[in-house]
C-alpha cells in the first residue's frame, strides 16, 4: 500500500504516482495514456447532443478543443458535491458515494474509511462519475439546461489533505451505517474523461 501524501498539483509523471494494475491493459481493455501526459487529456467531441465522449489520448494531441473539453467536463464536476467511484475489491465491482473536490485538475475524494473502499483503490486503476440528475438548472453548455454527465479513469492513491484543504470538503456526516464518520482521502489522477451532454431544448 502507498504511504499517504500531500495534497499537491502533481504531473502525473513523478515517482510518487500510484501504479497501473497489470490487468488495465489485458485484452479488450482500453489503455490508459501515457502518464506523462498529464491529467485531463483525450479528450473528443462533446456537442451537447449526448453523442460526445472522451477517446483515450494518443500523445498527438487533438487542439485546443480538447483542452476546452476537460476544462468544462472538470468545471462541471466542481458543481456537484458527490458522486460514485467504481472500482474492485476482491474481485467484484463495487460503487460508493463519495464527497468530491477538484484542485488543479485532480479529483480529491473523501470516503469513510470503515467501510474499507479506500484500500482497494490505493494505487489502482478507478473511475469516478458525477451529474446533474435532480439539479437540472445546474448548465449543461452555453444555453442549455438539460443533463450532463462527467466520468474521470486514472490512478488513485491516499492523500492526506492540509487543514486548509480539508476544510473544502465541509462537514461529513455523522455517521455511516450507524458506526462515526472517519474521513480517508484518495487523489485521483484523470487520465481519461469523458463527459456527455443531453440538450432536451436544441433543435431537432
Amino acid at each position: 500500500m502507498l504511504s499517504p501524501r500531500p495534497f499537491g498539483p502533481g504531473t502525473g509523471s513523478g515517482s510518487g504516482s500510484a501504479s497501473r494494475p497489470a490487468d488495465a491493459t489485458g485484452p479488450g481493455a482500453d489503455p490508459l495514456p501515457d502518464p506523462g501526459a498529464g491529467p485531463c487529456t483525450g479528450f473528443g467531441p462533446a456537442d451537447g447532443s449526448g453523442s460526445g465522449s472522451a477517446s483515450v489520448a494518443d500523445g498527438s494531441g487533438s487542439g485546443s478543443a480538447s483542452v476546452a473539453d476537460g476544462r468544462r467536463a472538470m468545471e462541471l464536476l466542481a458543481q456537484v458535491r458527490h458522486g460514485r467511484l467504481a472500482a474492485s475489491m476482491r474481485a467484484l465491482p463495487l460503487l460508493a458515494v463519495a464527497r468530491h473536490q477538484v484542485i488543479e485538475g485532480r479529483v480529491f475524494l473523501r470516503l469513510h474509511r470503515g467501510l474499507g473502499y479506500h484500500e482497494c483503490c490505493d494505487g489502482n486503476v478507478i473511475a469516478y462519475g458525477a451529474d446533474n440528475v435532480g439539479f437540472p438548472g445546474l448548465p449543461a453548455s452555453s444555453g442549455t439546461d438539460g443533463l450532463w454527465a462527467v466520468q474521470c479513469t486514472g490512478p488513485a492513491e491516499l492523500t492526506e489533505p492540509t487543514p486548509g484543504q480539508r476544510d473544502l470538503f465541509g462537514a461529513g456526516p455523522l455517521e455511516v451505517n450507524g458506526e462515526p464518520f472517519d474521513p480517508v482521502y484518495l487523489r485521483l489522477d484523470p487520465h481519461v474523461v469523458r463527459m456527455h451532454t443531453l440538450a432536451y431544448d436544441a433543435s431537432p
